[in-house]
C-alpha cells in the first residue's frame, strides 16, 4: 500500500495544505516547532483514526478554528481509497471512506497499516508500563479488528466499575451490581489477554534475529508477556480482590496492569540495561513491527519516521535506513545533511516552514 496525496483544513498549525507523495522516500526538513510532525501525526490519524501524541481530537483543530478536515488517498492492491476526517471540538469525529460514512472508527482499522518511530519510542524500554501496553494497543488495534471492540468495551466497563466502587462509599445499597460489571470486565478482558499473549508470542519470535543482526550477533533478545492474570483465573482473582477494590476505591485486577519484559541475554534491560541496548531493543521492536504486519496481513506498511535519525548513533541510522526497502516511507529531520551520505534513495523532499509546505523533487 502506499499515500498518494494528503489535505489538510485547519489542522494542527495548517490553515490549508495540499500535498503528493512518492511511493518511496519523502523527506520533510526545517526547524523545530514548523510543523513537520502534524504532518506525519495527520497521516497516521487517518489511517488508524488516532493520534500518537494525544487522545483528544479537539486538540488536532487549530487553536483559532471551530472543526478541522482530513483526507488522504491512498492506494491499497491496486484499489483506490479516499479516507475523510471532519473534526469538531464538541462533537466526535465524523469517517468517510470513498464518500460513504461509517458508524463506528473500528470500520477504518485494516484498512491501511503505519508504523510510528518517534524519538519517545527509544524510551519505550525504560519508561513506565503504560507506554508498554500503548504500544500492544496500538499495534494489534491494526490488527485485529475484534481487539479494537474489546479493548473499547473494556474501558467503558473498568470506567465504570471504578465509578462506582467510588459510589459506593454513599449508596453501599448498590454493591450488588458489581457482580454485572464483574462479568462483564472477566468477558472483555479475557479476550485482550488472550489476543496479546498471541501476539507478544509471534513478537518475541520475528525480533530475535533482527535484533541479533543489529548487535553484531553478541545478544540475543526476548519479549515477554508479563499479565496481571491469566484468562483462565481472572473471575477468581477478581472476586479475591473485591475487599481490596472497594478499600481502594480502584480495580487493581486486570489487563490494564500488564507489562512487557525485555531481556537480552537474560538481563532485564528495563531495569538495567544500558542506553545503548534499551535503544537497539527499541529500534528492533519497530523492525519488527514491520515484519508482523507483512506477515499477519500480507501487506506493507507505510512507515513514519519522525526525526529519529539524530538520536541513533551511525550503526544504528545505517540498519535502519537500510532496512527500509520497498517500504513507503515519511522521514522528517531539521537538516538534508543527515542525509548527504544515507544509503536510502530520497524521492521527494519538502521544506516545511512555519505552516508553510514547498516541495522540490
Amino acid at each position: 500500500m502506499y499515500i498518494s496525496t494528503l489535505k489538510l483544513e485547519h489542522f494542527r498549525n495548517y490553515d490549508g495544505l495540499e500535498l503528493s507523495f512518492s511511493r518511496g522516500t519523502n523527506l520533510f526538513y526545517g526547524d523545530n516547532a514548523q510543523g513537520k510532525t502534524n504532518i506525519l501525526e495527520a497521516i497516521y490519524f487517518c489511517g488508524t483514526t488516532r493520534s500518537h501524541r494525544t487522545s483528544r481530537d479537539r486538540e488536532l483543530i487549530r487553536f483559532d478554528a471551530d472543526e478541522a478536515h482530513l483526507r488522504m488517498e491512498m492506494m491499497k492492491k491496486d484499489i483506490d481509497y479516499r479516507i475523510d476526517m471532519h473534526l469538531k471540538k464538541a462533537r466526535a469525529k465524523g469517517i468517510a471512506i470513498n464518500g460513504i460514512a461509517i458508524r463506528k472508527a473500528q470500520e477504518l482499522i485494516g484498512l491501511g497499516h503505519f508504523v510510528f518511530f518517534s524519538p519517545e519510542d527509544l524510551g519505550i524500554i525504560k519508561n513506565g508500563p503504560s507506554e508498554r501496553r500503548r504500544f500492544l494497543d496500538m499495534e494489534l488495534c491494526q490488527l485485529d479488528q475484534i481487539y479494537v471492540s474489546s479493548l473499547a468495551d473494556y474501558n467503558k466497563v473498568l470506567l465504570q466499575r471504578n465509578k462506582l466502587l467510588k459510589d459506593l462509599t454513599f449508596r453501599p445499597q448498590d454493591i450488588d451490581t458489581l457482580d454485572i460489571w464483574d462479568e462483564q470486565l472477566v468477558r472483555y478482558g479475557s479476550s485482550l489477554i488472550r489476543s496479546r499473549e498471541k501476539f507478544v508470542e509471534k513478537l518475541s519470535e520475528i525480533i530475535l534475529p533482527i535484533h541479533e543482526k543489529l548487535s553484531g550477533g553478541r545478544e540475543k533478545i526476548c519479549v515477554g508477556y508479563e499479565k496481571n492474570v491469566s484468562a483462565e483465573e481472572f473471575a477468581q482473582t477478581l472476586a479475591a480482590a473485591r475487599d481490596k477494590d472497594l478499600y481502594l476505591k480502584s480495580t487493581e485486577t486486570g489487563p490494564h496492569r500488564d507489562d512487557l519484559s525485555f531481556t537480552v541475554n537474560g538481563i532485564d534491560i528495563r531495569h538495567f540495561g544500558s542506553q545503548g541496548q534499551q535503544r537497539s531493543a527499541a529500534l528492533s521492536l519497530k523492525l519488527a513491527e514491520i515484519e508482523l504486519v507483512k506477515e499477519a496481513t500480507g501487506d506493507i506498511p507505510v512507515l513514519l519516521l519522525d526525526d529519529v535519525l539524530s538520536e541513533l548513533d551511525t550503526n544504528r541510522q545505517h540498519y535502519l535506513l537500510d532496512s527500509i526497502g520497498e517500504i513507503q516511507t515519511f522521514i522528517t529531520c531539521t537538516g538534508l545533511e543527515e542525509y548527504e551520505n544515507s544509503p536510502v534513495q530520497i524521492d521527494r523532499i519538502f521544506h516545511v516552514d512555519n505552516g508553510s509546505v514547498v516541495t522540490s523533487e
